[in-house]
């Protein structure tokens, strides 16, 4: 069942297109990564998501009603958090979350004293006071003190320490056992690769591809670095072979997954003493979209899904 669904989401200003035929889809306790760089197009798609901006062409649905039309409605059942978050500065943290809390109609007393001590927040402090990974924390206490269905978050834990972050990650999981349907927009790929289900790559407002992290790290490349007694000749002509490096009688290299049995087989030839690999990431996949001219055709990745 889809709770958000996006159809050939168009989104011009003037003759700049921000969004070209963006379709993404979340299911019910889903966590999709929406990824890109910066200007890439997620915090535009966002904006459409959540009846701020009204979209060129195409359709938005989120619950199966149109976002645009139906925002009010919407809003109801879902929580936001940017990534940048504007605080009132003369109230304090505590007041601005009791009256995002209130505004929802929901008065969870001790969710959201929970979530302060989980985030480590001084509810008494007036925002202006804050710092921009405070400003955030008040943010994330109240969109996850609320029973939302689904949680958009573009770029949530910017500003935040690591062991905010372990919270925050904490929190989503938590929220998709109970069935809640995720949207996560980030650049921190680590963490997407931790949380998500499905993954969307954008660039320059298109999404060049989509699906499970299992589905996208057979076009991601493993590393190797490799000692051997006997030097290893014509590694580079090797189909399969990236981005050599030769210190003494070490080599580091990358490996495209579906080569990796021929490249093994070859390598062992001349007596293998050190091998060590690590596994492919996300960010792998990622950087061969935006290296070079950014096709993928031309960086060795397969087609765009």
């Amino acid at each position: 069942m889809s709770v958000l669904k996006t159809s050939n989401l168009t989104k011009k200003f003037g003759k700049f297109t921000a969004l070209d035929g963006v379709n993404i889809e979340v299911g019910k306790g889903e966590v999709f990564g929406f990824i890109g760089p910066n200007g890439a197009g997620k915090s535009t798609a966002i904006r459409v998501l959540l009846g701020i901006l009204k979209a060129t062409e195409g359709s938005v649905e989120i619950f199966g009603k149109d976002a645009w039309s139906h925002a009010v409605e919407i809003h109801k059942r879902i929580a936001y958090v940017p990534g940048d978050v504007n605080l009132w500065p003369n109230l304090t943290g505590g007041e601005v979350i009791d009256l995002f809390i209130k505004l929802r109609g929901a008065n969870n007393k001790s969710r959201h004293e929970e979530l302060m001590k989980r985030f480590d927040l001084d509810p008494t402090k007036k925002c202006r006071t804050y710092s921009k990974g405070n400003r955030q924390k008040v943010a994330l206490v109240a969109a996850f003190s609320s029973d939302a269905d689904l949680y958009i978050l573009d770029e949530p834990t910017s500003g935040l320490d690591p062991l905010m972050e372990n919270v925050f990650q904490e929190l989503v999981m938590e929220a998709k056992s109970k069935g809640k349907s995720i949207l996560l927009s980030s650049h921190i790929l680590s963490e997407v690769e931790k949380l998500c289900d499905r993954v969307g790559i954008i660039r320059q407002g298109k999404v060049i591809e989509t699906g499970t992290l299992s589905e996208l790290r057979h076009l991601t490349r493993t590393h190797f670095v490799v000692e051997t007694k006997q030097p290893i000749p014509s590694l580079n002509e090797l189909k399969g072979v990236h981005r050599i490096e030769e210190d003494n009688q070490t080599l580091s290299f990358q490996v495209d997954s579906e080569e990796l049995n021929e490249v093994m087989k070859y390598i062992s030839q001349f007596e293998i003493v050190k091998l060590e690999s690590a596994p492919p990431k996300l960010e792998d996949l990622f950087m061969r979209y935006y290296e070079g001219s950014g096709n993928p055709a031309e960086s060795g990745v397969g087609g765009a899904g």
